[in-house]
């Protein structure tokens, strides 16, 4: 990607996570240049964290569950997610969300 964690697309977001699973609470935060930091505190079995995962980044972008699906990195630590939308209102909501976490 570029020198932040998310690239639009043509039909929404493509947002980079690294997934810390078992992190004891879900939270979202800056992490890298290349990469939002993700802990949840589901565990990495049976998608259990994944299903975490896109939960999580539905309700910090303020979209449907199923707007959020992996991309890429399904078993992965670093995730590439897709998540659905007007891509223009879904960069300034993941910018936002970078800002808050620093």
């Amino acid at each position: 990607m570029t020198d932040r964690p998310w690239r639009a697309a043509k039909d929404g977001l493509l947002v980079s996570v690294r997934v810390t699973p078992r992190g004891g609470r879900d939270a979202w935060g800056a992490g890298a240049p290349e990469h939002f930091a993700v802990r949840v505190a589901a565990a990495p079995t049976d998608g259990s964290a994944n299903d975490a995962v896109r939960l999580l980044a539905a309700r910090c972008f303020a979209v449907a569950r199923g707007a959020v699906t992996i991309h890429s990195g399904e078993t992965a630590r670093i995730k590439r997610l897709h998540v659905a939308g007007d891509p223009q209102m879904l960069a300034e909501r993941a910018a936002a969300l970078y800002e808050a976490a620093l």
